[in-house]
């Protein structure tokens, strides 16, 4: 049985303030240029369609879709590529936005895949970062919060495809 702690570890409205200060930051980062934000579905879509909303620069989006944890809690440590972009990036600014850093894998396979595509900048705007679990060295360039070693669920996170439709991010425990 699974249930969600009732301790909220952010609230929709926090999540909304930080989204702001990082949709303005980004904003200003990328003033007078053209941008590509790139989700990883399923996680980010949420968290980047907020976003989307707050950034004042002109802004095309795309996705990709990677799976690296199958039905569990923990990553498999293989990356799988489920879904590719169908917009080019050679010579364009392109933003990965992802809804957790955790070992740290996913992204750099990603980041490393892109980068082989020619883009004139590439940058990642994580909703979560959870250094503990880093098993490769990696670094978003934006950051919504820093989280501690905990499975968490809500504002687009899931739980074998559960929980997703929670306006605020919790803490997952397991019971029995």
């Amino acid at each position: 049985m699974v249930e969600v702690k009732p301790e909220i570890l952010f609230s929709k409205d926090r999540i909304g303030n930080r989204v702001v200060e990082l949709a303005g930051q980004i904003s200003r980062d990328y003033e007078g240029r053209d941008l590509l934000l790139v989700g990883i579905l399923k996680g980010a879509f949420i968290f980047m369609a907020d976003l989307i909303r707050g950034i004042s620069v002109p802004c095309q989006v795309d996705f990709v879709r990677l799976a690296s944890y199958g039905g569990g809690c923990k990553s498999s440590g293989e990356v799988r590529f489920t879904k590719d972009l169908e917009t080019p990036i050679e010579g364009r600014d392109v933003l990965i936005v992802e809804d957790i850093v955790d070992t740290g894998l996913t992204l750099s396979c990603l980041v490393k895949v892109l980068r082989e595509r020619g883009p004139a900048s590439l940058r990642v705007c994580a909703f979560l970062d959870k250094k503990e679990r880093r098993q490769v060295h990696f670094e978003a360039d934006y950051v919504g919060f820093a989280i501690p070693d905990a499975f968490v669920v809500g504002y687009g996170l899931d739980y074998n495809e559960d929980f997703r439709f929670l306006p605020d991010v919790c803490v997952l425990h397991h019971i029995g």
